[in-house]
């Protein structure tokens, strides 16, 4: 079982200080893809004039605009940094950069199809959707470090949620802002075209080998039990990549008869992005020789177990 993290104080568009070098701000947008909403990160110190970064400034809300211009007076905002591009994470980007006189946005190069999640699905809308308007000014790679006033963020790629998701480490205090990679109150949602099951688990594998203090997500609370928290997530993982395969043995077919046995107790409101995540691991078990889709690997294919 995952010890999942979902209590926790806050009141929205407050500037609350979590740890020495971080403060976060929510954003009121609740719901079944954001848990309590937004939390948007401010780092730095929390003194006249220093400068400071924000991370994944939220969806266009002018509330939680305001919330962060009041969590930032008087100290300068020197990098806007996003962990991608989905729109309860980037579209408030490019306002508040202009709100505090041009600091640059920071971001991954866009890089995955531009087919939404919602256009898989057949589904209005969902916050898993991309900004198609957003545009970063400085384009990251793994590695790159953002430094400011008594802090050094470094760039992480950790594709798989999104073909650009990076989380950034705060290296003065051993902490990662995991963005959705990694979220304490559920798992994440891993969402074909651009969304990819193979990279995520390299991706967490990776972030488990770090060693992290503390993981901040962008929605819910901070995981401080980091290593055997994320040995569950990954381990949640390989059990639903079983439990499909059980499915396929079982004679289950479609995506369709599957979803409703795998996630009886979930939600059902979550039930269309948990398909994608189906999707995902079937492309995956397509793609490692072990399943075989009827025409190619789809929402609408039909899937059969390839024997050992």
């Amino acid at each position: 079982m995952i010890p999942y993290v979902r209590q926790f104080d806050f009141t929205y568009g407050h500037r609350d200080q979590v740890s020495p070098l971080i403060q976060r701000v929510i954003a009121d947008n609740p719901g079944p893809f954001t848990f309590t909403g937004t939390g948007t990160y401010i780092v730095g110190r929390d003194m006249p004039g220093a400068h400071v970064a924000v991370i994944d400034p939220g969806p266009e809300d002018e509330a939680h605009l305001h919330a962060l211009l009041r969590a930032v007076k008087g100290r300068t905002v020197s990098h806007i940094l996003v962990t991608h591009t989905h729109r309860d994470h980037a579209p408030l980007a490019r306002p508040l950069a202009e709100a505090v006189g041009g600091a640059p946005i920071l971001a991954a190069k866009p890089h995955g199809p531009t087919i939404h999640a919602s256009d898989a699905i057949d589904q209005a809308s969902m916050d898993e959707d991309d900004d198609a308007d957003f545009k970063a000014d400085v384009i990251l790679s793994d590695g790159d470090r953002i430094e400011g006033d008594g802090w050094t963020l470094e760039a992480m790629a950790t594709p798989g949620h999104a073909s650009n998701h990076m989380a950034f480490v705060l290296r003065e205090e051993n902490a990662l802002f995991s963005g959705d990679h990694v979220m304490g109150w559920s798992t994440t949602v891993v969402a074909p075209p651009d969304g990819d099951m193979t990279a995520y688990m390299t991706s967490l594998e990776r972030v488990l080998a770090r060693g992290f203090s503390t993981i901040w997500p962008t929605h819910g609370p901070a995981i401080t039990q980091v290593v055997p928290f994320l040995k569950a997530y990954r381990d949640h993982r390989l059990e639903r990549e079983a439990q499909i395969m059980a499915r396929l043995a079982a004679g289950d077919q479609t995506i369709a008869q599957m979803v409703p046995v795998l996630y009886t107790a979930v939600d059902p409101r979550l039930w269309p992005a948990a398909s994608l995540s189906v999707l995902s691991h079937l492309i995956k078990l397509v793609q490692e020789g072990r399943a075989a889709a009827a025409p190619e690997a789809t929402m609408a294919a039909r899937y059969t177990l390839i024997a050992d």
